[in-house]
């Protein structure tokens, strides 16, 4: 047998129609591929309308924050400025209380008897110290200075400072009945306690209406 007729007999045949099956596989599969690879991206493709919504939605959050800070910074920033100009007096009302302290120590010290039988310029000394004492106090009560008025209320240690305890049956117990040193406030805040003397051994006290509902619910 020739060489030529190996290559053309069965064996050539089979191995040709082997190869064509192959090279037909090959392009099927590969058209395959091509048309899956569209679809595929096409799933993966996020809808425009999608994005933009949910962009959209981000820069809502951002900005409803960024409003909320900017709402906490305005409010402290007033806060801020309306203490500034309640409190920026504080030093030097205090370092006045102790003015106003003194001269009231000096009305104190004159006895009765010496006032009612005062001759004119003992009198007129008087008054105008008086009269320094009750401007003083005017000018802070201006700037928001305000005395606590102690003496016949109940004793509460925000506003009070208990000096000492004076057994009294004729007043509820804790009740201010003596002044030793007056007490201001400034704005909301103390500026100085009042220094009290308080009632012991008398009837109890009763509490305000809002300490009891709170007690109730409490």
């Amino acid at each position: 047998m020739t060489d030529e007729t190996k290559k053309n007999g069965p064996d050539a045949t089979a191995a040709e129609n082997t190869a064509e099956a192959v090279a037909s596989a090959l392009e099927e599969t590969a058209a395959e591929n091509a048309a899956e690879t569209p679809a595929a991206e096409a799933v993966q493709e996020p809808d425009p309308l999608d994005v933009l919504k949910n962009e959209n939605a981000e820069l809502r959050d951002r900005f409803l924050r960024l409003a909320a800070e900017m709402d906490n910074l305005r409010r402290r920033t007033e806060r801020d400025v309306k203490d500034a100009k309640s409190y920026s007096v504080a030093g030097f009302a205090r370092d006045m209380l102790a003015v106003s302290d003194n001269l009231r120590r000096a009305l104190d010290a004159v006895p009765t008897e010496m006032r009612a039988g005062a001759d004119a310029t003992l009198s007129t000394l008087l008054e105008g110290v008086e009269m320094t004492e009750r401007s003083m106090l005017s000018a802070l009560e201006r700037h928001g200075v305000k005395k606590i008025e102690a003496e016949g209320q109940r004793f509460d240690p925000n506003f009070h400072q208990a000096m000492f305890e004076i057994p009294d049956t004729a007043v509820p117990n804790n009740t201010v009945v003596q002044v030793v040193q007056a007490g201001f406030t400034i704005g909301e805040r103390v500026l100085r306690p009042a220094m009290v003397g308080v009632a012991k051994g008398g009837p109890k006290q009763e509490a305000p209406a809002a300490e009891t509902a709170g007690e109730k619910n409490a």
